[in-house]
């Protein structure tokens, strides 16, 4: 059985205000321990707000180009991730998927990448 990966985001338990990435302080309320947060899913689907191709990627990345794009997903939250779409359109569809984005010698490096949906 292969487990589903998922990107997570910070749930206020005071006043619900959900954060990504991480913040040690609510920027809603306040709110500074950080057992008052729950630990929630992020959405998969959203819209493609803009993109960028890089020709000269890092070489740990293993590809001749790398398209990275910032997605706002259902929710409102927007999240940066690569891109494996042949063209790109702002405003299309989009999935994403956790996955092996980069490798070193002994690590593998996750990251969420956006697939047309």
């Amino acid at each position: 059985m292969k487990m589903e990966l998922n990107i997570y985001a910070y749930k206020c338990k005071r006043c619900g205000h959900i954060h990504y990435p991480y913040k040690t302080i609510c920027k809603n309320c306040g709110e500074n321990d950080h057992n008052e947060f729950d630990i929630v899913p992020l959405p998969k689907k959203g819209k493609l707000l803009t993109y960028t191709t890089l020709y000269n990627p890092p070489s740990d990345y293993e590809v001749p180009t790398l398209a990275l794009g910032i997605v706002e997903l259902e929710g409102g939250h927007r999240i940066t991730g690569q891109l494996n779409i042949k063209n790109p359109k702002i405003g299309m569809n989009v999935e994403g998927k956790v996955e092996v984005v980069r490798k070193e010698a002994y690590n593998k490096h996750l990251g969420m990448v956006f697939y047309q949906a």
